[in-house]
């Protein structure tokens, strides 16, 4: 077993010292792990064959923060992590923002890794919130303003952790909330449906041999209820990877189930928004949202 506090360290941004630490998600053993050896690799900010699940604590400097705080899935397909760019990267941005971020790296589903590849994943979701809710005093947090953000695959992960947080896949012994607060989704993956699902992240998610009912459980525009918290979502029209109807469906489900949300569309961008729209662009859009919906300070 790894240290609980792997890393400790310092992020400086345009000259201002951000506080950086590493932890495991899991002070004990991880829940369906099999034991595997840990062939994990990460290079040129992608995380590959990852079976060790961590929280990157990215705080903002003394004086800054407002207590929200923020988990971030990064994409990959569910076979890959790009961790750089949809975690790390983000995480700082957030922390001008006096938001605490979270960087999960989450386990990529594999059986020789999981007892169940399907919903090892969701587990690491889950209890990153467990985790940040249950420390939240000591970590001066508001137990009622985390959020959680995906993209792409990671979108799919923030989703399901947003539709599926009343079915409990970890130890919860305290019966903490593993609700998120919020969802921010970027061009995420929603469905698993035949003609639109995402077919690779569908695969590296629940495998080869694919029941209905696991697809349809996996598809999140089903599983929208008035309880799913709030969600904002972007999305390019041109995106070829992961299409734009991924985030209308899920959209169309949270209006009619009356659940607060925000969906911003760009004519181009494609899958990653590498070129356009431009950073300050989108996140600034959505940082009014939570200022809008009271996750931030207005």
């Amino acid at each position: 077993m790894r240290k609980f506090l792997i890393a400790l360290g310092v992020v400086m941004i345009s000259g201002v010292a951000y506080s950086q630490k590493v932890m495991d998600l899991y002070p004990g053993e991880i829940p369906g792990a099999k034991g595997a050896a840990d062939e994990e690799v990460i290079k040129d900010g992608v995380a590959r064959k990852v079976s060790h699940p961590t929280l990157t604590i990215f705080t903002p400097p003394a004086g800054k923060a407002n207590g929200t705080s923020v988990i971030i899935c990064p994409g990959g397909g569910y076979g890959v992590l790009v961790i750089d760019r949809e975690g790390y990267q983000v995480a700082k941005a957030f922390n001008e923002a006096g938001v605490t971020a979270f960087v999960l790296k989450y386990r990529l589903p594999d059986s020789k890794h999981m007892q169940n590849q399907a919903v090892g994943p969701l587990q690491d979701v889950q209890q990153a919130i467990k985790t940040i809710r249950e420390n939240s005093t000591g970590w001066k947090l508001d137990p009622l303003k985390i959020g959680v953000m995906g993209f792409s695959a990671g979108g799919h992960l923030a989703a399901t952790a947003g539709t599926h947080f009343d079915s409990t896949f970890i130890e919860n012994k305290n019966k903490t909330s593993l609700r998120p607060d919020f969802m921010i989704l970027v061009y995420p993956v929603i469905s698993f449906m035949d003609g639109i699902g995402h077919v690779g992240s569908a695969k590296n998610l629940l495998g080869s041999a694919t029941s209905s009912g696991q697809q349809r459980y996996f598809s999140n525009e089903f599983q929208v209820t008035s309880k799913t918290p709030p969600a904002f979502i972007t999305h390019a029209s041109d995106d070829t990877v992961v299409p734009v109807a991924h985030s209308i469906l899920f959209y169309e489900a949270l209006t009619a189930n009356k659940v607060l949300s925000e969906m911003h569309i760009y004519a181009r961008g494609e899958h990653g928004y590498l070129k356009r729209p431009a950073f300050a662009e989108w996140f600034g859009r959505n940082l009014a949202w939570m200022s809008d919906t009271g996750f931030l300070p207005r």
